[in-house]
């Protein structure tokens, strides 16, 4: 008998194979690829319109595996179609390392028991209603919004959501912005649990992922928390997906296989026909958007958790008061966090930049240090002593030869976290500091750092946005944003909604144990205006100006954006194949076509972009047109095109 076969790989198609074997859809099986073995699953459709004769091979094995349910199928299917990806690909994001993992003693699996612990949890009245809304009892499809104000305990009302889902034997999924939450989080949830969860993200090993990954597909595991890739794993009995952080721009997996984890966890929850559960302090502009039409249901938590209060806010005008040569911390900061020290709060010193300094100049030649490989400045980390390009990983030391004489002198412009730390530290002489960004919190020592300023250990952290995601530290009643004016410069359409929502969760770090806490903004502009808008307790009145500006210029999520990027190691070469792929496809598609343009970051990789921008309604038929064009269009040898659904970044 004739099967389709998918295997994971760049096909958008199964291929026919045969067997005496009597096997149905989800069906994980063996079968000889090329002159290797590789592993395949029986899909729901054969190959359309081949004409070529082949010989069909045969299928060498039935693995020992619970079938692929035939929703994820359907589900994977619509996630090719959506974000133009072939459907071996989709299924390369179920699998370990392109294997599925037949099942194993059951006293492996006995780490993740899920005995819940007799607790009793205490909720306001906002988070009981809350809860109601969450309507556990109801396992059909809908999407829920849970917007609370940081420290509101929205944490606390899905773990209570979950509870009796996992007594029914069903199986729940956590979804986190970032890797670095994890620790903390499993922490907090084996208090609250008395279990361990299973944690799912690149950085565990493949030994444990393959436990994982046998559990979830033979449900033994319970609850998984996990990062974007963990909304393929195949659940046997999926009852709610969690999404929180929901409007963390962290959920678009922008490198490989391109796709917005939050908008795919929707759209899986509607084929599984089980609930899911957005969290946030303020909702994305599409989420908002949706609230607004009433689409999705939605319960507030106004208040923080046992009434803490959220902190004061005040400006420091950098006009007024003159900074010293090399320095960006003003006397009146330096003065206002002497008051915060002396009482014992914990304080951070927040700016977005990694590194020592973002520029390095020669003081000679003045030559600007630029990656070989990207149209982008080298960052100079001084703990490392080294320069390095945070796109392509290119590292170099700082000696050079210089076009005047002998070696060049360096001096740096602008300042990262680092910079900031040797000032603190000599403004502050005595105090315990720590650096907390990307890299100093995704080493393995990162829960010791995490312990220690949670247990008061550390006086001052200084840090980048990382810390703003999600963390709990007790003793946090003093935040200085050292350059406003910074972080609100740029030509992103989602500029506004980033820093409104980047502002909303750093100011949610301080003060949430009751004691009065402050969030100090130093600035040049002056802009009160600005900073009590992005501070502001509603953000909704933010979200509705930002929906008109939006809606007036025809931006999402009123219309979708495709962006398709052309990518060669030719600029002339790859120029011209622009021009010719554009006449190609341009009054073929169901859309506008923007471009081509070079991409903001020109050269990635030793690699030079051209980008277009393709804009039409919100329905299917951009995708489906473009996915019967592009396959018509053949690229010169050594051109790639790279597609992205609903871009977040225009670089």
């Amino acid at each position: 008998m004739k099967y389709p076969i998918l295997v994971p790989n760049i096909f958008n198609h199964p291929f026919t194979y045969e067997s005496n074997l009597s096997l149905k859809v989800g069906d994980y099986v063996l079968v000889p690829f090329g002159k290797s073995k590789i592993t395949g699953v029986v899909w729901d459709e054969f190959e359309k319109n081949n004409n070529k004769k082949f010989k069909i091979k045969k299928i060498i094995k039935k693995l020992d595996i619970v079938s692929l349910k035939e929703t994820t199928i359907n589900f994977l299917n619509w996630f090719s179609d959506y974000n133009l990806i072939p459907r071996g690909m989709a299924l390369k994001l179920v699998l370990v390392s392109n294997n599925a993992v037949e099942n194993k003693e059951t006293q492996l699996y006995e780490i993740f028991d899920s005995k819940i612990k007799n607790n009793i949890i205490k909720l306001s009245k906002d988070q009981n209603k809350s809860l109601e809304k969450m309507n556990i009892t109801n396992k059909k499809f809908r999407v829920h919004v849970l917007q609370g104000t940081t420290g509101s305990g929205k944490t606390l009302v899905y773990f209570e959501a979950l509870k009796p889902l996992i007594e029914k034997d069903f199986q729940g999924l956590i979804l986190l912005p970032e890797i670095g939450l994890t620790s903390q989080f499993e922490q907090k949830f084996f208090e609250y649990y008395g279990f361990k969860p299973a944690v799912w993200h690149s950085g565990i090993s493949k030994k444990k992922k393959e436990l994982i990954w046998s559990g979830v597909s033979n449900g033994k595991i319970k609850i998984i928390i996990g990062a974007r890739s963990s909304l393929f794993l195949p659940f046997k009995k999926l009852g709610m997906i969690i999404v929180d952080e929901e409007h963390d721009q962290s959920f678009k997996q922008d490198e490989g296989i391109t796709y917005n984890a939050r908008d795919m966890a929707i759209s899986r929850a509607s084929f599984e026909n089980i609930p899911i559960n957005l969290i946030t302090a303020v909702p994305s502009v599409e989420t908002f958007e949706n609230i607004k039409k009433g689409k999705y249901e939605v319960s507030r938590l106004n208040e923080r958790y046992q009434n803490a209060a959220l902190p004061n806010y005040e400006i420091i005008n950098l006009n007024n008061t003159k900074l010293e040569k090399q320095s960006w911390l003003s006397n009146k900061i330096v003065e206002k966090v002497n008051l915060h020290l002396k009482k014992k709060d914990q304080v951070l010193f927040f700016l977005n930049r990694r590194g020592f300094s973002p520029n390095a100049l020669c003081n000679k030649c003045f030559t600007s240090f630029t990656c070989p490989n990207c149209s982008i400045n080298l960052v100079y980390h001084k703990n490392k002593n080294n320069l390095l390009c945070h796109y392509c990983g290119h590292r170099s030391n700082l000696e050079r030869i210089c076009t005047k004489e002998g070696n060049c002198e360096f001096i740096f412009s602008g300042p990262g976290v680092e910079r900031i730390s040797e000032e603190v530290k000599r403004k502050f002489p005595g105090k315990k500091i720590e650096i907390f960004s990307s890299d100093t919190m995704n080493k393995k020592d990162s829960k010791k750092k995490i312990d220690k300023i949670i247990n008061n250990e550390t006086d001052i952290l200084v840090g980048t946005q990382l810390i703003s995601k999600g963390f709990h530290f007790p003793n946090l009643n003093c935040i200085v944003v050292v350059d406003i004016d910074l972080s609100s410069q740029g030509h992103d359409l989602r500029c506004a909604e980033k820093n409104l929502q980047l502002y909303h969760q750093l100011s949610g770090r301080a003060g949430r144990t009751g004691k009065p806490a402050t969030v100090y903004f130093q600035t040049y502009e002056n802009n009160s205006k600005m900073i009590s808008e992005i501070t502001s307790k509603n953000p909704d009145i933010f979200l509705e100006r930002e929906l008109e500006i939006r809606k007036k210029n025809k931006l999402p999520p009123f219309q979708r954006f495709i962006s398709l990027i052309l990518i060669g190691d030719n600029e002339i070469k790859l120029e011209k194949e622009a021009i010719d792929f554009k006449n190609f496809i341009e009054n073929k598609i169901e859309g506008k076509i923007l471009g081509p343009v070079n991409a903001p970051l020109f050269r990635l990789k030793k690699k030079f972009r051209i980008r277009f921008l393709i804009r039409g309604l919100k329905s299917m038929k951009l995708q489906s047109s473009l996915s019967k064009i592009i396959p018509k269009y053949k690229f010169s040898s050594g051109i790639k095109l790279s597609v992205d659904v609903d871009p977040i970044n225009f670089n």
